[in-house]
């Protein structure tokens, strides 16, 4: 099933989620992290009578997909721009890297990562295919320092992008994959636009770089800036790609705009705190759990812990129905 998304980003309202805000561990010094269900629906609206911004909601645990969305660690082009917004054009800051204190963002998610668990339990992470998010994704949920003699291919090498970072390790870590269609917005500010996979490779070698269909980028231009509802469309597509990958638990390593644009899509028929809560913009580093639960069929799992019962057979009618049974005989006569 295709969502559409309307101008103002708010796709119909037959289609729109159901956000319920659970409670998950804190990042330390950083913003609390936030945890949502975010809903596809093709079914109709509910009747006038029942409100949507109340009362909990219940889904078969096969039809969702749990994601932790990541955005970025600082980069230069975070402190550039914030300096004067004007250096966002400057090419100077062409596919911007992570700084050092970045890094220090990157290291302490990666710890917190690592003792509340999410990391044991990350079945595939995907990052945009630019050098910050890269840098970011693999030093969140990567094996940590790589060291000659292991029998595995580093994540990444030592130095990239100008890191000064020490390699880092992909052992006993999940499947790391570039995608296109959670990049930043496209086009005009030389900091969105992205190597080619050539030059990455080399840098990151452990990162499947199969889903990029072109060598060099061209999706970014340098005279048009990609509009804010493409850019939701895009994340709703990428949504929509999600429920082909058979993964449970993905971790998605992306940038503020693409996050912002396309959970702004969700959220619309909740609390107008709950929707608030969802749609404010990350921190750099900031890390917010999601699920996403299909509501339409678009994803087509069984179970893993579903069974049918009754096995071996025998009576079981539960005394509810027979005393409809009863009573329907009894209105019969």
């Amino acid at each position: 099933m295709t969502i559409s998304i309307s101008a103002i980003y708010t796709p119909p309202l037959s289609q729109n989620p159901l956000l319920v805000p659970s409670p998950i561990s804190k990042l330390p010094r950083f913003s609390p992290p936030r945890s949502a269900i975010l809903c596809f629906s093709s079914s109709p609206p509910p009747p006038p009578d029942m409100d949507a911004t109340t009362g909990p909601s219940l889904y078969p645990l096969h039809r969702s997909k749990t994601l932790h969305l990541v955005r970025h660690a600082q980069g230069i082009h975070n402190v550039e721009g914030e300096k004067d917004h004007s250096a966002y054009m400057s090419y100077d800051l062409f596919d911007a890297h992570l700084t050092p204190l970045g890094w220090n963002q990157v290291d302490n998610l990666h710890k917190h990562v690592q003792a509340c668990g999410l990391s044991k339990r990350v079945e595939l992470v995907i990052t945009s295919p630019l050098l910050r998010t890269m840098q970011t994704a693999v030093g969140v949920f990567g094996g940590g320092a790589y060291s000659d003699g292991i029998d595995v291919p580093p994540l990444m090498v030592a130095n990239a992008g100008n890191s000064n970072h020490p390699a880092i390790s992909s052992l006993n870590c999940p499947p790391f994959i570039a995608v296109e269609l959670c990049r930043e917005h496209l086009g005009v500010h030389p900091c969105d636009k992205r190597r080619s996979v050539s030059e990455y490779q080399p840098l990151f070698p452990a990162i499947d770089f199969s889903l990029i269909e072109n060598e060099d980028d061209i999706l970014w231009t340098p005279d048009i800036r990609e509009k804010n509802e493409d850019v939701a469309s895009r994340g709703l597509k990428f949504l929509n790609w999600l429920w082909t990958r058979k993964e449970k638990e993905i971790a998605i390593v992306t940038h503020s705009g693409f996050l912002f644009h396309t959970l702004s899509a969700f959220g619309s028929d909740c609390h107008p705190s709950v929707k608030s809560e969802i749609c404010t913009h990350f921190a750099n580093c900031e890390l917010r759990s999601v699920i996403i639960v299909d509501r339409s069929l678009m994803g087509s799992d069984s179970s893993t812990t579903n069974y049918p019962g009754k096995i071996p057979q025998g009576p079981d009618l539960p005394s509810d129905i027979a005393d409809e049974k009863q009573s329907e005989k009894g209105a019969s006569k």
